[in-house]
């Protein structure tokens, strides 16, 4: 058993939503006492704190989402300038970027959060992480791996994104055992080691921890990204789901079968469009209290992210809720011809596909007002009629075909990244 597994998560259910609900309510004193945002929640909605015992009760407090977030953040600051020691942004994916603020206390927090979903994947002291994502650009993810790294006693190697060259160098100089990186940058790595005769299948290499990128499918098996870099390089892949605004992970075990909940940093919820709990099974938006945070805490935050949990024990140990990948993004929904689908469904489909280097999907709204959906792809090489060849794959797999541009990879590269990308850009929503 691994004995890194905090207490807590060990312990019965019943005793997990006992240390919640305490928790629960010392939240709830700190919020109507330092937060200026739900002060005012509390009094348009009458809600009385002390009514709110129990993890059911919750559904008497109306949701936060994204767009409170953008129009107030001032207002969710819990302490004075005096007390921020570090400023992030979100990545704005789904609109304009969140700046968020962090005491000593929440960088302290950070830190555990990560080496205890570090120590998830097998990590302890004697681990080597190399870093290849961003420790700069008001990037949360790439500080947290790096204290986390720290608290968990292991070294860490920042070599930042992009570059295989210095990612193969740093590899072969210092003997790293795992890596930490968005999926789809392991293949660009791969691409080329065979390109410059690299033997990469002996390197001290062990395990990636995988950002950013679905690894999975709904049933825990590897999809059609996993498998491409599994069937190329011999290492354990780890799948994550992390946001700035929870300001924690959920992090795959050994066993791949979901990432595990830490109940001592979130309380979290599965909601539908309704903001009703849907069962276990059934796909809801991931919902979460932000326990433990002092300067932007967070209560029933909507994150916008769409999976399914499991409530089983897992043989790790652990008793703790898990969930599924990220099946979308509620804002990302398209409805085309009368099919509703996730960007992720063409990702899994041209991440099977031989000659596709790399691609952006984009939706718009045509002069009729429905969804429209363009995919340009890159492509160093082209075989005859493969458009037509796309376009029969997307029939088969989802009963409608998208319209398709074919482009040179450097195209691509430009639309994925500009100046001040942080992760490569795959869905551009101009709806």
């Amino acid at each position: 058993m691994n004995t890194h597994i905090p207490e807590i998560e060990k312990k019965p259910i019943s005793e997990i939503i006992e240390f919640q609900e305490q928790a629960l309510s010392s939240f709830l004193h700190y919020l109507i006492k330092h937060s200026k945002f739900y002060k005012e929640l509390f009094k348009q909605h009458t809600i009385d704190i002390a009514s709110i015992k129990s993890l059911k009760d919750l559904q008497q407090i109306p949701t936060t989402d994204k767009e409170d977030l953008q129009l107030r953040s001032k207002d969710f600051c819990c302490v004075g300038p005096e007390k921020i020691i570090d400023y992030i942004t979100t990545s704005g994916t789904l609109g304009n970027p969140v700046t968020f603020a962090l005491s000593e206390n929440d960088l302290q927090r950070l830190a555990y959060n990560e080496s205890i979903s570090l120590a998830c994947t097998g990590g302890n002291e004697h681990e080597i992480y190399q870093l290849m994502t961003t420790l700069d650009r008001r990037f949360m993810a790439g500080l947290a791996y790096f204290m986390g790294a720290r608290k968990l006693g292991a070294g860490c190697v920042r070599v930042g994104s992009g570059i295989p060259e210095l990612q193969w160098d740093t590899i072969f100089r210092i003997a790293p055992t795992a890596i930490i990186t968005v999926p789809s940058f392991i293949l660009k790595l791969l691409d080329y080691a065979d390109q410059h005769k690299i033997e990469y299948k002996n390197s001290s290499i062990k395990k990636a921890i995988c950002i950013g990128e679905p690894i999975r499918t709904a049933n825990f098996e590897l999809n059609a990204l996993g498998k491409r870099i599994a069937e190329r390089w011999n290492i354990q892949l780890y799948s994550t789901y992390a946001s700035t605004e929870m300001g924690a992970a959920f992090t795959e075990c050994e066993q791949g079968r979901g990432g595990h909940h830490h109940p001592e940093l979130l309380l979290v919820e599965f909601l539908d469009e309704e903001g009703k709990h849907v069962k276990e099974g059934e796909a809801g938006e991931i919902t979460v209290t932000t326990l433990g945070v002092e300067a932007m805490p967070l209560l029933r935050f909507r994150t916008g992210d769409i999976c399914n949990y499991e409530t089983s024990t897992c043989s790790c140990g652990r008793n703790t809720l898990r969930i599924g990948p990220i099946i979308g993004r509620k804002k990302q929904m398209i409805k085309y011809k009368g099919t509703s689908l996730y960007p992720s469904a063409f990702y899994d489909i041209l991440n099977t596909m031989e000659h596709v280097e790399n691609y952006v999907v984009e939706a718009s709204t045509n002069e009729i007002g429905t969804d429209e959906i363009l995919i340009r792809i890159g492509c160093r090489y082209i075989p005859e009629n493969f458009e037509a060849e796309i376009k029969d794959h997307f029939r088969a797999r989802l009963r409608v075909s998208p319209s398709i541009v074919l482009s040179s990879v450097e195209e691509i590269n430009k639309l994925q990244f500009h100046d001040n990308s942080r992760k490569p850009i795959v869905f551009i929503d101009k709806r």
